[in-house]
C-alpha cells in the first residue's frame, strides 16, 4: 500500500498571527511550523506502517521554499519520501487552486490512500480534501474520528450533530481526519538524521500543466486591517437594581 499524507506549514498557533495588506497570511510574521492536524494525519499512516513495513508513505505539500522544513519533519517522523509543489506563480492560491495543484502532483503517484487533516489552523476552510477527491474521481470519507484499513477498503466513524455515522469505501480513497484520531509521535534522533537523505521531489506549476491557471480569478481583497483590541466590558455592581441594569444592557445590545 502507498499512502500520501497532505502536510501544511502554518504560522505557529502559539504566537500572534497577522495578515499581509493583500489579505493573505503573513507567514514571515511568526514562527513557521507543520500544522498539528496534518501531523496527526501522518500518524494515522505511520500506525499502519508500524504493523506493515511494506507500506510506503509520501508527504505532500504546496507552499513556499520554507515549507521544506515541514516536509523534513514529516520525513523525520517516518515518511519515506516527499513531494513539494513550490512556485511563486501559485502564491496566494485559493482552496480550489490548491486542490488542483495537489491533484496534479498526485495524479501519477499511484497512491492507494490520501490522508489530510479536516481543516488547517490558518485557513479553516476544510474543503481541500473533498475538492481533491472530486478532482481525482475518488471516494471521500471525512472528517473521521477513527480510521481502520481492512484489505482493499477503509472505514471510519464520523460524528455529526445528530449521530455517529460509520463510513466505508473501497481503495483508492481520500480521507480527512480530526484530532480525535490521536496525537502525533515525536521524531527520534535516528529519524532526524535519516530524513536528510530521503528524497524530496520538487514541482513547478508548469511541470504539472498548471501554467495557465489563474488563482486570483474571482478573488478581490480590498484591504486588511488589524483587529482592534478588546475593550473593557460593562461592569454591573449590585446595589439593589442589578437585574434592571442587566436587562437594560441586554436590550440595548439587542440580545433579548
Amino acid at each position: 500500500m502507498k499512502i500520501a499524507v497532505l502536510i501544511k506549514q502554518v504560522p505557529d498557533t502559539e504566537e500572534d498571527r497577522h495578515l499581509a495588506p493583500s489579505g493573505s497570511v503573513d507567514r514571515s510574521a511568526s514562527e513557521r511550523v507543520a500544522d498539528e492536524i496534518t501531523e496527526r494525519a501522518l500518524e494515522v499512516a505511520l500506525k499502519e506502517k508500524d504493523s506493515d513495513k511494506s507500506i510506503e508513505i509520501v508527504a505532500v505539500t504546496m507552499g513556499p521554499a520554507t515549507a521544506t522544513e515541514a516536509l523534513r519533519k514529516a520525513l523525520s517522523m517516518g515518511a519515506d519520501s516527499a513531494i513539494h509543489i513550490v512556485d511563486d506563480a501559485l502564491a496566494g492560491s485559493d482552496a480550489l487552486t490548491t486542490a488542483k495543484a495537489l491533484g496534479a502532483g498526485l495524479r501519477d503517484a499511484n497512491v492507494d490512500v490520501i490522508i489530510a487533516g479536516n481543516e488547517s489552523t490558518d485557513g479553516r476552510g476544510g474543503v481541500v480534501p473533498a475538492m481533491l477527491a472530486e478532482l481525482l474521481g475518488l471516494p471521500f470519507l471525512g472528517p473521521l474520528n477513527t480510521v481502520e484499513f481492512t484489505g482493499s477498503s477503509v472505514r471510519g466513524e464520523r460524528q455529526s450533530a445528530e449521530c455517529t455515522q460509520e463510513l466505508a469505501a473501497s481503495l483508492p480513497a481520500v480521507l480527512s481526519i480530526t484530532e480525535r484520531t490521536g496525537e502525533a509521535r515525536f521524531p527520534k534522533f535516528k529519524g532526524i538524521m535519516t530524513a536528510k537523505r530521503k528524497p524530496v521531489a520538487l514541482y513547478k506549476a508548469t511541470d504539472l500543466g498548471l501554467d495557465g491557471i489563474n488563482h486570483a480569478e474571482g478573488n478581490l481583497v480590498l484591504g486588511a486591517s488589524k483587529r482592534q483590541a478588546r475593550g473593557a466590558g460593562t461592569k454591573i455592581v449590585d446595589d439593589g437594581n442589578a437585574a434592571a441594569q442587566l436587562a437594560d444592557y441586554l436590550s440595548t445590545e439587542n440580545l433579548i
